[in-house]
């Protein structure tokens, strides 16, 4: 793949499919624009030569992605006709992109237009930024890119996922820990990510004698964030927000928990100026985040509440006006489960783990760059093994660290016929996946739901300073 040397380069490259002037791209040729150039865009908007380039590089993306039709926006239209009762009968999937994004988001994009489906969400967790070198600039980029190369046109969610408080931080220094993430999040809603789900139930405090009280910070840290998300978004634009009760991997959710976090954070809202609340509310039911390695690898079967599900939809739709509840960590849960969600009234359904394992251990991957993959974790991350930990937990619980640094590009160059071959396993269970969960047939509902302002843009100035 080339890689620009500069900005002429990459603009000569540009020639004829491409418009660009002043701080507008337009889309000349489809065809061409598909075939190949999209392709050595989102390359070098990821791996390019300077921080020049690969801004550059994502900025053209976007603002052609624009032009093309195939806009990043908010789901929260869609969600408050969820709260209203207006639309139903669903759950939106909101899928975790780890590695191999361009050609894992393609994947997704072909599924989707298959089954005409529209509701949908890419999404990308704070610490998986981290560990997997994608910041939002970077991911929002290439999301976009992937809808360009199979021809997608219509409202486009990017979201950050967990956005999180780290407890231990935050008690130590609460405002440096509130303005890192405060950071982050301006950051995530220039780059596109018009969805942003703000995790502060690490602060719950379980120890304090009532229920409103062991939610009063998580729900005044939420109220907080969303009052800056809300200062931030593009005009046009209300970010769809997302909170949550209970820490997955820890206890059940319960209907008090709920009413306790949202009655404090509506009011904290209010009194604060009447900005509008959150969406959707994630909730515990029994899962953990990638599952329960055994000793052997296998993941462990869990006990999951679905009752807990519907319990908080059926409060929080009619008595707050948001969508319902939210599954975390659901991608490693059995096939026969995810029926259920839409059954249990579930709004959004989180995954993640179960497309990493896809891809480890399909027939396609190269052994080779496997043991080159699993030796360097051991190397690199030999402190993080627990006493009592066989290898193979080690290796299940470290491994999503591998689509990161040093081996991020050669996930990308896979050869074509092994990409082939994996994005072809995704792209049946994502099939799978909509099906089950009822998202079939809902792009024309969700057009009609949500709406997408036309004077959209990003800067060049700030994807040149977020790709340094």
């Amino acid at each position: 793949m080339v890689k620009f040397d500069n900005i002429s380069e990459l603009k000569e490259a540009c020639k004829g499919v491409l418009s660009i002037e002043d701080d507008k791209v337009a889309v000349l040729d489809e065809k061409k624009l598909r075939a190949g150039l999209i392709d050595t865009l989102v390359y070098n908007a990821v791996f390019g030569k300077t921080a020049e380039i690969r801004g550059w590089s994502r900025w053209v993306i976007k603002m052609a992605a624009l032009s093309y039709g195939a806009k990043p926006a908010s789901i929260q239209g869609l969600y408050d006709k969820m709260g209203s009762g207006e639309v139903k009968g669903f759950t939106v999937p909101a899928i975790n992109i780890r590695g191999m994004t361009y050609d894992f988001a393609r994947s997704i994009v072909r599924a989707a237009m298959r089954n005409k489906a529209g509701a949908f969400i890419f999404e990308i967790a704070k610490s998986e930024q981290s560990y997997t070198n994608q910041n939002p600039s970077e991911y929002a980029a290439v999301i976009l890119a992937g809808a360009l190369k199979e021809g997608y046109k219509g409202p486009i969610f990017i979201q950050g996922d967990h956005y999180q408080i780290s407890a231990k931080n935050f008690f130590k220094d609460r405002n440096k820990e509130v303005e890192g993430l405060k950071k982050l999040t301006k950051d995530s809603v220039e780059s596109g990510f018009y969805n942003i789900d703000i995790d502060s139930s690490t602060i719950v405090e379980l120890e304090k004698p009532t229920i409103k009280e062991q939610q009063m910070l998580n729900s005044e840290v939420a109220a907080e964030m969303t009052e800056f998300i809300r200062s931030v978004e593009p005009q046009g634009v209300t970010v769809s927000v997302g909170g949550e009760i209970g820490e997955v991997g820890g206890k059940n959710s319960t209907p008090e928990e709920f009413r306790a976090y949202m009655d404090n954070y509506l009011a904290k809202l209010e009194r604060d100026g009447g900005f509008k609340g959150i969406s959707k509310i994630s909730v515990q039911t029994g899962t953990s985040h990638g599952g329960v390695p055994m000793a052997d690898g296998t993941i462990a079967k869990v006990s999951l509440d679905f009752d807990v599900l519907r319990q908080i939809s059926e409060i929080g739709r009619p008595q707050y006006g948001i969508s319902g509840s939210v599954q975390h960590g659901a991608s490693t849960l059995p096939e026969e489960a995810f029926h259920k969600f839409p059954e249990y009234e579930a709004a959004e359904v989180h995954l993640a783990t179960g497309f990493q394992n896809m891809i480890y251990d399909s027939q396609y991957f190269p052994k080779d760059l496997k043991t080159a993959i699993y030796a360097s974790l051991q190397e690199r991350f030999s402190a993080e093994k627990k006493a009592g930990d066989t290898e193979e937990q080690f290796i299940y619980k470290t491994r999503k660290k591998g689509f990161g640094v040093p081996f991020k590009e050669e996930f990308w160059g896979l050869p074509q016929k092994v990409m082939e071959g994996i994005t072809k396993e995704l792209e049946d269970k994502f099939d799978f996946l909509f099906k089950k969960l009822n998202v079939v047939n809902s792009y024309d509902t969700v057009i009609a739901a949500v709406a997408v302002p036309e004077n959209l843009t990003f800067n060049l100035k700030r994807e040149i300073e977020m790709s340094a």
